[in-house]
């Protein structure tokens, strides 16, 4: 079942085509990223969802309304967001919480209950994120819009929030995700769309978008003699080798390792700085935006 429903949505600013006939479903309890570099239409596009800006063409509807109609039922994280340096903890969840008949306290689950009298100028970065998310949560909302979640935070405040969002999706919530970080969409997101000027060039899991990019592994290393480079290259494992100064790269399948030593081995060839990459999201990322 969708819960959110894109449908040919375009947005300009002026002469600026922001988002040109964007569209994409998210279903019920899905974890949905959205990935771009800036400027791309993320952000114009999400808060389109979360009914903050009309689309100029196209529909949008969240739970089978307009998203003006069913904000009591939609959670929303900006890309930037501050309250008064001086507010504790305490008083903003209270503040919040006065806005709906049935608010939840996600303080404990969320780890604010030993940091409800701090100040909120006084938090660490991962703590502000934390209540962030507790205060787009607070109206028990079906869907949380979360915008560059973990920017800014160091990597074990990052792993920190991820699982405060798996636990987050565990509640039932469906969870609309824009982010920078392919690892962080690698382990959260059941499906990304990747925008380019404005489009949706790519929508998919994160493992068919790899697969997508050629070669599902690349072998690199230096060897102790001179190679046979047409022989290495007939392995049926083999997709491409090339050179970066002494180090040859073999790209090919996932049996790839095993294919290039037993190859090695078989010349009596060392394999010196011998190195494994996985194509990551990262590639896929890079190739499909236009990047090198």
């Amino acid at each position: 079942m969708a819960i959110i429903e894109v449908r040919d949505v375009g947005k300009r600013y002026g002469p600026r085509v922001a988002v040109d006939s964007v569209s994409f479903d998210v279903a019920e309890g899905e974890i949905f990223g959205v990935l771009g570099p800036n400027g791309a239409g993320k952000t114009t596009t999400v808060e389109c969802v979360a009914g903050l800006r009309t689309p100029d063409r196209g529909e949008v509807s969240v739970l089978g309304r307009r998203p003006a109609d069913v904000r009591a039922a939609i959670g929303v994280q900006l890309q930037a967001s501050e309250l008064p340096e001086r507010i504790r903890v305490s008083e903003a969840l209270e503040l919040f919480s006065s806005f709906y008949p049935n608010p939840v306290d996600w303080s404990e689950r969320l780890g604010l209950t030993s940091h409800l009298r701090s100040e909120f100028g006084r938090l660490s970065g991962g703590l502000k994120q934390r209540l962030s998310i507790a205060l787009a949560l607070i109206g028990s909302p079906k869907v949380a819009i979360l915008d560059e979640l973990t920017t800014g935070l160091d990597p074990q405040a990052r792993r920190d929030t991820w699982s405060v969002i798996e636990d987050v999706r565990a509640a039932g919530v469906t969870i609309l995700l824009v982010t920078h970080f392919m690892e962080e969409a690698e382990r959260l997101c059941d499906r990304v769309a990747v925008f380019r000027e404005g489009r949706v060039v790519a929508l998919d899991t994160p493992s068919a978008l790899v697969s997508k990019v050629g070669g599902a592994t690349r072998v690199r290393f230096v060897p102790s003699a001179a190679l046979d480079v047409p022989a290495l290259e007939r392995l049926p494992e083999v997709s491409s080798v090339t050179s970066e100064g002494d180090q040859v790269v073999v790209s090919g399948s996932e049996d790839l390792l095993h294919a290039v030593t037993s190859f090695l081995a078989r010349r009596q060839v060392v394999a010196h700085r011998l190195r494994v990459d996985q194509v990551s999201l990262d590639d896929a990322y890079v190739e499909l935006t236009g990047g090198s």
